[in-house]
């Protein structure tokens, strides 16, 4: 009998979950690793680290989604390694051999010249980090009523986020509302007036992929939800407790969360020179690593060589997806010795909500904002999660906010000495999920 074809995939995100349904019933065994048992969806961290949402309503247990696959098969691990010349990967629960990989990888936070202060920085790239928001923030709104505190209510109530895309500006929109509406029912005797939010960018306009109607219409909003927004402004240092600008002005603040960049999350073994900027793989137009047959990358750690060889398609979801659903015909094709397709993204629009009925929407042929375009992005974004169960309880969940102006999370949940910092890439398990 001819041995069935072995797929592995590594990543249970977006690209990888896709990947894995479009070869379901297929002649293939396919093999999906991940170092966490869950899938993620990230364009709701941000609702998880402000306490609008638990991790499970954004969480959802891969073997669950595939339970029903009888070609589908999982393994929680870190993918340490591979050898191309052996079809080989190393992981952290033994070798696995391959006759196709598929990097989904995904990304990681790019730190760029503040590596060595990373350890001080909050950020939002996993359901562990956002918890660890939540619990910091309101960990220092405990902190602010303290007697015998030592440090200033500036430094403990002051929060600055580094980095003006979409995970920026809409943490930082989540945040102005949770200062508004929820902050002064809970604890009335802070000085509110004490407490500032401050956004920087970079460059010269917020949400820089989109248009300029959503990035002036972006600021707009921000600004009258109290949120100081600096463009321009680089931020050069992160020292005693205080965000340095290029200027030498400074900002007090024990609370930064850095959302400034990402780069792509390859493993060792792959040659220097297919490795692009930003950490990225680089691709042909079938998604194929250049140079190696059997070797396939999709989404964030994915550069197309033939499309732009500096910066590759946008790390965005509906890239992943649409990669992993051609792909997986492509293999299937090259099983039968048949040519593979070209792959050809198509754009489908962009999306960013600020705060309760301010969102922008950019459309292939229309752009528009304001309250109708939060109920389109609200609607997008419950239907595109994984379960039932998911769907029904944050819609739910979503309405009692919206009437009632609160936001229901404001549970401090930790064990040992809490402190800032990217979380651990060990491997977790979240309670909720």
């Amino acid at each position: 009998m001819a041995k069935t074809p072995k797929i592995i995939i590594i990543g249970a995100g977006f690209g990888g979950v896709k990947m894995v349904k479009s070869l379901h019933k297929k002649p293939v065994e396919v093999l999906l690793i991940d170092r966490n048992n869950y899938h993620n969806f990230q364009p709701l961290m941000y609702q998880v680290a402000t306490g609008g949402l638990e991790p499970g309503n954004i969480g959802y247990p891969v073997r669950r989604i595939f339970r029903k696959y009888k070609n589908v098969s999982f393994r929680m691990a870190e993918v340490l390694s591979i050898d191309i010349q052996k079809n080989k990967i190393s992981t952290s629960i033994g070798e696995m051999d391959y006759d196709y990989l598929v990097m989904a990888s995904g990304s990681e936070n790019n730190f760029f010249n503040f590596e060595r202060v990373k350890h001080k920085l909050l950020t939002l790239k996993s359901l562990p980090d956002a918890l660890q928001i939540r619990n910091w923030i309101f960990q220092n709104l405990e902190r602010a009523l303290a007697e015998n505190r030592k440090e200033s209510l500036e430094e403990i109530m002051n929060i600055a986020i580094v980095g003006g895309g979409p995970a920026g500006i809409e943490l930082a929109g989540a945040l102005a509302e949770m200062k508004k509406y929820v902050i002064p029912k809970e604890f009335p005797e802070l000085e509110l007036s004490r407490m500032s939010l401050n956004l920087y960018q970079s460059g010269p306009k917020l949400l820089a992929a989109m248009s300029e109607e959503a990035s002036e219409k972006t600021l707009e909003y921000l600004k009258e939800m109290g949120v100081n927004v600096f463009l321009n402004t680089r931020v050069s240092d992160y020292k005693n407790n205080a965000i340095v600008l290029e200027d030498g002005s400074h900002f007090i603040t024990n609370t930064v969360i850095w959302t400034a960049g990402v780069k792509g999350s390859p493993i060792a073994g792959f040659p220097e020179e297919v490795i692009l900027r930003g950490n990225r793989l680089s691709v042909n137009k079938f998604n194929q690593v250049i140079g190696i047959e059997n070797v396939f990358a999709i989404g964030d750690v994915a550069a197309h060589s033939s499309i732009d060889a500096l910066n590759g398609l946008p790390m965005l979801a509906p890239v992943a997806q649409q990669q992993g659903k051609h792909l997986a015909k492509n293999i299937l094709r090259h099983l039968k010795n048949e040519p593979m397709q070209p792959f050809q993204y198509r754009n489908k629009g962009a999306m960013a909500t600020i705060g309760r009925k301010k969102a922008v929407v950019d459309l292939p042929n229309f752009n528009f904002q304001g309250g109708f375009a939060w109920f389109v992005w609200m609607f997008v974004h419950v239907f595109s999660l994984v379960g039932f169960r998911d769907k029904t309880v944050t819609l739910i969940d979503w309405v009692v906010s919206y009437f009632s102006y609160d936001q229901p999370l404001g549970m401090i949940l930790r064990s040992g000495e809490f402190k800032p910092g990217p979380a651990k890439k060990e491997i977790k398990e979240i309670e909720d999920v």
